[in-house]
Order: C-alpha cells, then structure tokens, then sequence
C-alpha cells in the first residue's frame, strides 16, 4: 500500500545524500581505512575496511591505509604486518599503505611526528593551542570532586590563562606537560550532517575540557594525528565506527582552527550479537584470526558482514535464497545510502550458510576445486599425524570426489576431519573379535561379486544385490547392511552402505573388505592351530 509519509522519508533521504554526496564532485574520491595495530582485526574492522573499500571502487577512488599507532603503550607486536596480510587474504587491494608507499608517505603515524611538530607548532603560534602542566594526581582530584558534586568530570581548563613567559620556563626547567587544544565557542562546529544518521548535534563543550592533542610522551593524540593525516591525505570521506561521532564536532574545531575544508562523515552503527548485546573485541567470535583458522572462506565472510549493516539489499529479508556474491558484485550492489543506523545482528548461522554457498562456488571453478583438493590433503595430513601414509586414502581422483559428494553435508571443509568422516581418509582398524564365521563367509562373497563387476556402483544396484544376497543366506539385510559399514567405516550408524561404497570407489573398498576377510580368516587359522595342539 502507498505511504506517503513513508515516500516523502525516502525522497528526504535521497535529497540528502544527493546534496552531500557532491560536495566532492569536483574531486576524486579518497577513503582511508586506518587501524590501530593494537591486537587482532576484528569483525567491526573488516565491515569497516569493506564498507571504504566498496565506496573507493565503486567511485574510481583511492583505498588507503594508514597505521594508526600513537597509543604507544597500547602496540602488540606484529599487529600490524597481521592487518594487511589479513586485508590481502581478503582481496582488498590497497592504493596507498605502509607497504606499498604513495604520494603521501609515510603512512605509519609513528613515523610522521615531524609533520605534526609543524602543524602543532602552527596551533600552540595561533594561540589554538596551550601548554599544560597538569600533574595526574590534580587530574584525579579534579575526576574525585566532580563525581562528589553530580557533575560532569572533565578538566577545567586552568591552563588556558598561563602566560608564554612562565610555560617556557617551565619546558626550560622540564616540566613534565602536555598539549591542549581550545575548544572555542563557534556553534557551527557544534552539528554537522552524517551520511548514515543524518543531522547530529553533538556540543563537545558541555561534556569535555579542552582535550590534550600531544600527550606528555611527545606523542600526538589520535584527534589531532587523525585531522592533520586526512587533511594532508586529501581523504574526501571518512567512514568509520559510530563510537567516534561524538568526537566529530571535536575534529571539525581543529579543522576550523587550520582553515581546512573537512571531509565528509559517516559513521557506521553497531554491530550485536544475537542477543542485542555489543560485540566485544575480546570475544573470539569477533577475531579475523579464528575464522581463519576455523576454515572460513574470505569470501563468505565478506558476505556475511554485508548482510549485519545494512548498505545492502538483503535476500533473506525480501525471501529470496542467499547467494554468496564476488566482490566486483558487492561492489555494484553497495549503497551507501541504505546503510541503516540501528545496530546490524551478527548472526553466526548465516555466516555457516555463506560458507557453504562460498564452498559450492569454488567447487564449481575446476582450478579453485584443484585448490581445495590441495588444501584438504594437508589438512588431512596434518590431522591424522603419526599415521602411516598408506593408511591414509588421499590420493587426487578420491579428495577431488569427496569434496563434491560433501556439499551438501557440511559448511566448512574443516567438518570432513570430524569423527563420522574419518573413514573417508583412514582404513579402519575392525575389532575381527566381534564376527562369526558366517559374517566372514557373506563379507567375501560380496568382496567377490564387487571384484567380479557383478554390481555398479550405483544405490540401486548396490542395494538390490545386498537384498538378494541377505535373502540366498538368510542373513537379516539391517545386520548385513550394518556388518558392511562396520568393515568398510569401523562406525555402527551414519551413511548408508550404498553411499559409502560410492565415496570410496571400487578399489578403495575392496581393499577394506579384503583386509577384513584375510585378518579373520588368520585369527581362525590360529584358533584352529591352537585347537589342535592342544589335543
């Protein structure tokens, strides 16, 4: 039914982005995806990087990214080398980063404090900025006293009003100090037009003290390093987590402060889990590093995180079956526009099924099929460490069929090394304790119909010919079915007979069958030579 209210939303909205979108018409576009290399990239990073990556690509724009690395108490070692070869086995191709340079190298915040000791130098010149000597424990008092009074604990500004003669002396006596920047009065630095939640009005001042730009280790805050690096990056858009929003009119004073035109914003909502919860970066769940581990497809994930923020038409929603897209796909299908501002479910389920579908695709590509027999093998290898490799069926015509009859049984290729498909891989070690005489007379019966092509291999004929043969030897077909499994599988349940001979294929059977019936027939032979000497 039409809705007019609800039209005359949708064209605000359109109008909106229309108006804010060609700001930059006149410019490339340039997006910047820029990580603190602080530990693990995590689920909020990678919708993040996606989200950039889909704007720059979708415009004919720069990817950029930059290393966010101030905090220096904060470094994980060899975070940072883990973020891009983590975007690399993503498929995102960076324009300009720390590996591959560009025309505003260095893109490592680490190494580019002698660019901010001059634009610093230019706010503390234009009285923007202040020296401040603050010691922790006045800082703590001033926290301790606003909670007691029911205020807001923020600083007092008492350095503002200290005199140029008496701070140099102070920095010439060593005087431990920090920079702050002036928040000034200008309401105009007080809103500004979000691309996803619209107008945001967000005064800094009634909720913070003039915040510190250069902290007392000589290092840039991330406020001050961040506007000085998207400025001197030509970066036309920032899009980046909404925890940053309110500190947004805080980065357009400093924008104001230098003259500088600011880019356009975007904040992207929360990602919950299922329960409506925030998504914590100490769960596992969240980590990059554990769906790679756990097997998960680059791709599938990509998908997945398109369909927990919106930016994208959801097939589930509008009951059309999911499909897992490629990203020169992804890329047309953005919207920018329809990314929605309540927080985006992360859903694991969907996740499996994007890995599944990711899983039929590949299968479909005879090289990338190739890859995965590759993979799987040493999977299998690693896996079954220790044993010997003519226990383990794993040559390239067995892999290459097991990975197509698996589609639809498993998510990940991970699930074949569980318990119930071992016997895909391994010949089972049967306890020949367990069977008489006439369960060994039956097995090399049907080991010799299978050797004297007397069966196909297909259900029917499989199943029709252990029926006749239950029936000649009055033997029950449930327990003739469930004495083949146990000596081709060494499992009481699970597939059926017929699709396990299938899988495993003519010669790979009938090796299990004839090891079953040679181990048998020599325990009978030492039961009958026992027998005998003992008379």
């Amino acid at each position: 039914m039409y809705n007019p209210n609800r039209f005359s939303k949708l064209l605000a909205r359109y109008a909106f982005h229309i108006r804010y979108l060609s700001r930059t018409a006149s410019g490339p576009v340039r997006v910047r995806f820029a990580p603190s290399p602080t530990g693990e990239m995590h689920i909020g990073g990678l919708r993040t990087a996606l989200y950039n990556y889909f704007y720059a690509r979708q415009n004919s724009g720069r990817f950029i990214l930059r290393l966010e690395d101030t905090d220096q108490s904060r470094l994980v070692p060899g975070a940072a080398a883990q973020i891009q070869d983590d975007l690399a086995w993503l498929g995102l191709r960076i324009d300009e980063g720390p590996q591959i340079g560009g025309p505003h190298a260095p893109y490592t915040q680490s190494e580019r404090l002698h660019i901010y000791a001059k634009y610093i130098h230019q706010l503390l010149k234009s009285g923007h900025a202040y020296y401040c000597f603050c010691t922790e424990k006045r800082l703590d008092l001033l926290r301790k006293e606003a909670i007691r009074n029911r205020q807001i604990a923020k600083y007092d500004n008492r350095c503002r009003t200290l005199k140029h003669d008496e701070a140099n002396m102070r920095i010439n006596k060593g005087d431990p100090c920090c920079i702050r920047f002036k928040l000034n009065g200008d309401d105009d630095c007080a809103s500004f037009d979000d691309l996803i939640y619209g107008k945001i009005k967000y005064d800094i001042r009634l909720n913070e003290g003039d915040p510190i730009i250069v902290k007392s280790d000589g290092f840039p805050t991330y406020h001050i390093a961040n506007v000085i690096d998207d400025h001197l990056m030509e970066i036309s858009h920032v899009l980046r987590g909404v925890e940053w929003q309110i500190s947004t009119t805080k980065h357009l004073m400093i924008y104001k402060a230098f003259g500088w035109k600011p880019p356009i914003f975007g904040h992207l909502p929360l990602l919950v889990d299922a329960n409506g919860n925030k998504l914590s970066k100490r769960n596992k769940d969240t980590r990059l590093g554990q769906y790679r581990q756990d097997g998960i497809f680059p791709n599938a994930l990509i998908n997945f995180v398109t369909t927990s923020g919106g930016g994208f038409i959801d097939d589930i929603d509008r009951g059309i079956k999911p499909k897992s897209y490629n990203m020169s796909q992804l890329i047309l299908r953005f919207n920018i526009g329809a990314i929605k501002s309540s927080p985006g479910k992360f859903d694991l389920d969907r996740l499996l099924e994007y890995n599944r579908l990711e899983l039929e695709n590949l299968v479909k590509d005879e090289n990338s099929r190739l890859n995965l027999v590759k993979s799987l093998q040493v999977m299998v290898k690693q896996h079954f460490m220790g044993k010997t490799d003519n226990l383990l069926q794993l040559h390239n015509e067995h892999v290459d069929m097991i990975v197509r009859w698996s589609l639809n049984r498993i998510t990940k290729l991970s699930d074949l090394l569980q318990e119930e498909y071992q016997y895909l891989w391994c010949i089972p070690d049967v306890n020949i304790e367990n069977f008489d005489e006439s369960d060994i007379e039956i097995v090399r019966l049907f080991c010799h119909a299978l050797e004297n092509k007397q069966i196909y291999l297909n259900k029917q004929a499989i199943n029709r010919y252990l029926q006749k043969l239950a029936g000649d030897y009055n033997y029950k077909f449930p327990a003739l079915m469930k004495l083949i499994r146990q000596v081709l599988s060494g499992l009481q349940t699970g597939p059926s007979v017929a699709d396990m001979l299938i899988i495993l294929g003519k010669d790979n059977s009938l090796l299990r069958l004839r090891m079953f019936v040679e181990k048998s027939e020599a325990k009978m032979k030492r039961s009958t030579w026992g027998s005998g000497n003992m008379k």
